[in-house]
Order: C-alpha cells, then sequence, then structure tokens
C-alpha cells in the first residue's frame, strides 16, 4: 500500500466530487463579473504576497479561479476543456485522488507565489492536460472544435512550450513551472523512473546479446 492508498483510507471521504465544475463555473462568473466591472473582480482575487500578509487571506485560493484570458471565445473553450480532462482523470482515478492531484498542483502554486512574490494558476491548469495525456495518451480531440489530434502530439507540443517558457522566461516563472508541476512528479515521477530503468535493462541486455553472438 503506498501513500496515496492510506491517504486515501483516511481522508477519502472528504473528497470533493466534480471539483473541476466547480473550479470552471467560478472561472466563469469571474468572467462575467470582469465584464460587468471593468477587470476588478480579477483584481480582488488575484495572488498578492504583500497583500497577504496585510491579512486578505483569500488571495492565497482566490487566485485558482482566474480566468485564463480576457477573451471569451479562448475562455469557454478553455473551460471546456478543464472540465472535459478533469472529468476523465477522476473517472481513471477516483474522486479522491483527483482532488489531491489538484491540491498538490495549488499547494506548489502558493508556494511559488511565496517564494517569488507572483502568483498564477496558468500552468496548474496546463498540468492538468500532462495527466490526461499520460492516462488517455492515444485519445483524439477536436482542436477548436474542428482538427482531430491525438492527445499525445499536443502533449508534445506543450513540452515543448514549457522548456520555451522555461528557457525565455524570468526566474518568478521558472519557479512557477517547477512547482505547479509538483503533482506530475507526485503522480508519474515513479512511473517515468521505473520506464527509465527498464529500457536502460533492456538496453544492457540486448548489447550483451550482441557480443555474446559475434563471430
Amino acid at each position: 500500500m503506498n501513500w496515496m492508498d492510506r491517504l486515501e483510507r483516511k481522508l477519502g471521504r472528504f473528497a470533493v466530487p466534480h471539483v473541476m465544475v466547480f473550479v470552471t463555473g467560478i472561472m466563469l462568473a469571474v468572467s462575467a463579473g470582469d465584464l460587468l466591472f471593468g477587470g476588478r473582480v480579477s483584481a480582488m482575487l488575484a495572488f498578492s504576497r504583500a497583500l497577504i500578509l496585510r491579512g486578505q487571506v483569500w488571495r492565497l485560493f482566490t487566485f485558482i479561479f482566474l480566468p485564463p484570458s480576457t477573451s471569451i471565445l479562448w475562455i469557454v473553450f478553455s473551460l471546456y476543456f478543464y472540465c472535459l480532462m478533469g472529468s476523465a482523470l477522476e473517472s481513471a482515478w477516483g474522486t479522491f485522488r483527483f482532488n489531491l492531484f489538484y491540491l498538490c498542483g495549488i499547494l506548489g502554486c502558493i508556494l511559488a507565489g511565496f517564494l517569488t512574490g507572483y502568483g498564477m494558476n496558468h500552468f496548474l491548469n496546463m498540468s492538468l492536460f500532462f495527466a490526461y495525456a499520460a492516462v488517455y495518451p492515444e485519445n483524439q480531440l477536436m482542436l477548436f472544435f474542428i482538427l482531430p489530434i491525438k492527445v499525445k502530439w499536443l502533449a508534445l507540443v506543450d513540452v515543448l512550450y514549457f522548456l520555451w517558457m522555461f528557457i525565455v522566461g524570468g526566474w518568478p516563472s521558472r519557479v512557477a513551472i517547477l512547482l505547479a508541476l509538483v503533482n506530475i512528479w507526485l503522480f508519474f515521477g515513479g512511473d517515468f523512473f521505473r520506464h527509465i530503468r527498464q529500457q536502460a535493462g533492456y538496453w544492457k541486455t540486448r548489447q550483451q546479446f550482441r557480443r555474446n553472438n559475434r563471430f
């Protein structure tokens, strides 16, 4: 039994079902509020280390609900995609484990915000896609509702995007990327390193076989 199993046995009853529906619903409401009040709703919810230390503690978590864009079309597309991925991962893992995955990402973003003074949810939401691609690599999505493409190829594009942002971004962006992906390492790091060891063992076996069969 691993640490996730032990946590689920103790805390599983507190899991919140359909958490991404809840999160994206609030994002949609924030977007509507920004349209009505000229962006002031997002300004009240954004992460600010200085304001948190002055007592505005709600900013520790409310930055999670900031919409991904100011474009209505992109907001609708992104929120639909978040719901799709969240529901699929919750179906594959169960409610508790998906809650744990998202919570670990949130805590990573909060830590990055305190270390750098700049907190954002962009890379957290992108981590959902990495997890989705790891669980459903062969699934096909309709990009922009038109172009069919497999999830694994979109994930490769996202990897290149993250690498590019890590290279050209400042230290706040680099720290945010690393800590927002702590959930990926917790959930998939073990499988990744096992795969590397298996491939290394296979390569050594093949090399040994070739040496032993030389004439």
